[in-house]
């Protein structure tokens, strides 16, 4: 049996109203078996369900969430330092008052502010 004959035997067995067993039959005497070895189900398994498969998952996990924390990471340090720049810039000098991003405000009004006297 030629090769197109088993594809079109294949393609046939899709249909519902062809009959299974015929073309079974069919393929069988073309030489298409479908018997795997003595414990192949279990090599599957053991495959599927392996270690090595759940570490590889939780590698490309990790390598993912390094991948995520870096863009967000580099994101917020630039909003800080556009944020610095524009305190600096209201402010009009580097000191400590533009750096805490505090106005014209006395030591004595920020003292009572955080205790409440």
């Amino acid at each position: 049996m030629k090769s197109t004959e088993i594809k079109n035997l294949i393609i046939g067995s899709a249909n519902p109203g062809q009959d299974t067993m015929e073309t079974t039959r069919m393929l069988e005497e073309a030489g298409v078996t479908y018997r795997f070895s003595k414990g192949f189900t279990k090599k599957v398994s053991d495959k599927i369900f392996s270690a090595e498969f759940a570490i590889n998952r939780e590698i490309d996990f990790v390598r993912s969430m390094n991948i995520v924390f870096s863009r967000i990471a580099l994101t917020g340090i630039a909003a800080i330092v556009i944020l610095l720049i524009s305190i600096f810039l209201s402010e009009g000098s580097l000191s400590m008052n533009s750096i805490l991003g505090l106005g014209d405000i006395h030591d004595e009004s920020i003292i009572c502010l955080l205790t409440g006297n």
